[in-house]
């Protein structure tokens, strides 16, 4: 494989691994996420858990601060006793004795190297007889074979920083101060640096007018091992706290949580049809009051709701009861207004005119009672259908058909969009062309004389067909109540083409018989459309439908009017809309 392909397929793998991980990241975030907002108890102990870490860190940042402060200043005090004292032997030691005290002290020999001697007094054993945790150097640098140091610190090896750094800081203060410092120091024989206290002063001898530099080393390294044993208690302790926090919000949120729990529970089995269901009362808290009235109000929504199914079963049964009785007398009636109006033109004008007015009316009539069978056949569970593979374009054109009488009446005429290829579909032909007839005499009764566009669509799951007008339209919220029975947008207008107010009601029926959707879209005096939806397979579950249901021309309007965002021009102020 050539290198600049290689290079590419390396590249290439490179992405395909970094969108697995984003996308394995992303499913796992969002995972967590779903969970963090449907559990409150979750939740909680988070928040517990969250804050009592932030307390306890607060906490344990303060008091290992206060610790360590007090162990160094505590141990900082007494090395700097103890460094105080030495010096004042270190001084005496210095101050050259009269011949007869040497005499006396030493038979008659007076020391000619007394830094020796006091060494060994300053770095010998304390009062107690144990020996001292300190070191001491003696520098003389006008000198360097009266320098003098203790235990691991070799005056040829003293470390830099302390040389450098607290004897600068020694030459500069006056007689009988004292510089204190806290370094790291490597001292003779050893592999690590120390934690070290250093006090450095310095010693005046008065006869020569010479300077010592008086150096205490005091190791920290007790200190040190306290002070870590103290931080890691407070590291445990501080852990065990935050444990001990979570696991007490977590029963506490779950002795809260799990009886709302059981009563979102209870809720969704209430919702769901069971109005037995009920909570068990538990004590006289909050919770059981909360319990209590739940239980009530589902007892009271149970027998709300068998009231309204009592109510709702009778007034079922007299529509039904009714529809069938009337058939009888109606076929009578109807027998006579038949034979009334075929003989119109033997009677006199006005009894010709009631004939007439009485056959219009038994046919409204006829048409009502066929409506309230239809509904009640609905509201009993017994309407079915009867599938057949349909071209949808057909059922269009029989519904048009069907209504071009009524529309020539009104003076509206038709503008048909069908697509080129057959729109099949498993429907039932009669139900399907009723609701097409509906939508057509619905739209002939409110498009005020105006074009009525009639548009067909289709994809790989659905059919759908969506009749537009240009009439009054339909106000905010109207569009699902007019598929309610008898509702009318004005109440003061009069039907001018006789329906009974069922129409687009049975249609919605229709349509949700064949799993589809019947939708209404309007806006005042922008017409209103209603786009009829149905799966090409029977008993497929609708995802999406072919066609919009705002019209388009509504839609582009929308996002022309989106794009024309306002510019302020800073020379004049002006202000012009984007083309």
């Amino acid at each position: 494989m050539p290198p600049t392909k290689n290079k590419r397929f390396r590249r290439r793998t490179l992405r395909q691994i970094l969108g697995g991980v984003r996308r394995r990241v992303r499913r796992a975030a969002g995972r967590a996420r779903r969970i963090w907002r449907r559990s409150l108890q979750l939740q909680v102990v988070t928040s517990t858990l969250v804050i009592s870490v932030i307390v306890v860190v607060v906490l344990g940042a303060f008091l290992s601060t206060q610790i360590n402060k007090s162990v160094i200043d505590s141990r900082a005090q007494s090395s700097r006793s103890a460094a105080f004292a030495d010096r004042l032997q270190i001084s005496d030691a210095l101050t050259p004795p009269t011949e007869d005290q040497a005499k006396a002290d030493d038979g008659g020999k007076v020391s000619t190297n007394p830094l020796d001697d006091v060494m060994d007094t300053v770095t010998g054993s304390g009062d107690d007889g144990s020996k001292k945790r300190y070191d001491v150097l003696i520098l003389n640098e006008a000198g360097p074979g009266k320098s003098r140091a203790s235990g691991t610190v070799v005056p040829a090896n003293v470390p830099h920083s302390v040389s450098a750094g607290v004897g600068r800081n020694l030459k500069n203060l006056e007689y009988g101060k004292t510089v204190v410092s806290i370094e790291r120091i490597l001292f003779n024989g050893q592999s690590q640096p120390r934690l070290t206290y250093v006090v450095g002063g310095i010693v005046h001898q008065q006869v020569t007018g010479e300077n010592y530099e008086v150096y205490h080393f005091f190791p920290l390294d007790e200190e040190e091992e306290l002070l870590s044993n103290v931080r890691l208690a407070i590291v445990v302790v501080g852990l065990g706290l935050v444990l001990l926090l979570a696991a007490i919000a977590y029963l506490v949120a779950r002795q809260v949580v799990t009886p709302v729990r059981l009563a979102r529970q209870a809720a969704e089995r209430l919702a769901s049809g069971k109005l037995d269901e009920r909570l068990k009362v538990r004590g006289e808290d909050d919770l059981a009051r909360l319990a209590n009235s739940f239980n009530e109000m589902a007892a009271n929504l149970a027998l709300k709701i068998h009231q309204l199914e009592e109510l709702s079963q009778v007034q079922r049964q007299f529509v039904s009861d009714v529809s069938h009785e009337l058939r009888t007398p109606l076929t009578t009636v109807r027998m006579a207004a038949d034979l009334l109006y075929d003989a119109r033109e033997d009677f006199d004008p006005m009894a010709a005119r009631s004939a007439e007015l009485m056959q219009a009316q038994l046919e409204r009539f006829e048409s009502m009672l066929a409506d309230l069978l239809e509904i009640s056949r609905y509201d009993a569970g017994a309407a079915t259908l009867d599938l057949d593979s349909v071209d949808v374009r057909q059922v269009v054109l029989r519904a048009i058909e069907d209504s071009e009488a009524l529309a020539e009446r009104h003076g509206t005429r038709f503008d048909l969009r069908l697509p080129a290829e057959p729109c099949m579909a498993e429907i039932d032909n009669r139900r399907v062309e009723r609701i097409l007839r509906n939508l057509l005499f619905n739209a002939i009764e409110h498009g005020e004389g105006r074009e009525i566009v009639v548009t067909v669509g289709a994809d790989r799951d659905a059919v759908a067909v969506a009749v537009r007008d240009h009439g009054i339209g339909l106000k905010p919220g109207e569009d699902t109540m007019v598929f309610d029975r008898f509702w009318r947008a004005d109440p003061s207008r009069a039907r001018t083409i006789g329906g009974t107010g069922l129409g687009l009601a049975i249609s919605r029926e229709d349509a949700t018989l064949h799993g589809g959707w019947l939708q209404a879209w309007g806006q005042p005096g922008e017409g209103s459309q209603f786009r009829l939806t149905l799966p090409r397979m029977a008993g497929a579950v609708l995802k999406g439908s072919p066609l919009s249901l705002v019209p388009p021309e509504i839609e582009m309007r929308r996002t022309w009017r989106g794009a024309m965002t306002p510019v302020l021009l800073p020379a004049t102020g002006d202000i012009h809309e984007d083309d």
